[in-house]
């Protein structure tokens, strides 16, 4: 079975395009596929999925770059104004690249609540998953509460499902242990059939310097109840995770708490589950 990694970035760091981090963080520098590769050959990781990091069509375009260049950059998620009034245009330039997996936008940073549910944003998205493309849905447990009428506002009248990914879990608040609304909108969301989740991003929600296994398996068998293990998807969020932990630990983290839990789920997870969600 061929493992993926199916949540990482790459960026160039600036100060002023990457805002959101703190300037003598681990983060404020360059991270490359050179970076990468040699953890991956640590972690027995074969392959991975780049994700956008910024809302910008030059980083997407960045991206599909360096996927053509390295092989073990599976496929790309990336970015474009979905609210466009000529969405489907730029959608259509964009169907001809063959790692070009899907889109995101960062909604967990809009200050509406409501944003998922904003008919030109759906509109955008029914249009991209029409083409085939997967859609990453990043939100906070305040935003998770909308991801089911969401989901169900994509799928109205289609005859296939669209494949819709849920990053990090949507970000429960494992820091200060806590659980609602989060855990009913997981229980609630998870009612869509055709909806993955990532089980990424999961040591920054708690505390970077403090934060134990037992306090992330709460989460994660939460997450497994509710998805089962057909819908779960391994992500480092690399290099994000070098805030609490560093690759090998979560993938080891991951890995462990797994194999505790359905090791005979091992190989959907760690693969099996992107191959199908982003069809690389």
């Amino acid at each position: 079975m061929t493992r993926i990694d199916a949540h990482q970035h790459f960026w160039s760091y600036s100060a002023s395009a990457f805002d959101w981090i703190d300037c003598d963080s681990v983060l404020a520098r360059d991270f490359s596929p050179a970076d990468l590769m040699p953890l991956l050959d640590g972690a027995a990781i074969d392959g991975c999925i780049a994700v956008q990091a910024r809302q910008s069509e030059a980083e997407t375009d960045w991206l599909l770059e360096l996927a053509a260049a390295h092989p073990r950059i599976m496929g790309v998620v990336g970015w474009v104004d979905l609210r466009a009034d000529n969405i489907a245009q730029r959608l259509e330039t964009r169907s001809g690249s063959s790692k070009l997996a899907g889109f995101r936008h960062i909604v967990q940073d809009e200050p509406d609540d409501d944003f998922l549910l904003t008919p030109d944003f759906v509109r955008g998205v029914r249009a991209s998953v029409e083409r085939g493309f997967s859609y990453d849905i990043l939100v906070k447990p305040r935003q998770a509460i909308h991801v089911r009428r969401f989901c169900d506002l994509v799928a109205a009248g289609r005859t296939t499902a669209p494949r819709l990914i849920l990053d990090h879990g949507a970000k429960p608040d494992i820091a200060r242990g806590g659980w609602q609304p989060w855990a009913d909108a997981i229980a609630d969301m998870a009612q869509v059939p055709s909806l993955y989740c990532k089980i990424s991003g999961l040591v920054t929600e708690a505390d970077h310097a403090t934060w134990t296994v037992d306090q992330i398996a709460r989460y994660l068998d939460h997450l497994l109840a509710c998805f089962g293990p057909d819908r779960l998807i391994f992500g480092s969020d690399w290099p994000v995770c070098r805030l609490a932990a560093e690759y090998r630990q979560v993938v080891d983290l991951i890995d462990g708490l797994v194999t505790r839990a359905c090791s005979e789920a091992r190989d959907a997870i760690f693969g099996g589950n992107a191959r199908a969600a982003y069809g690389v």
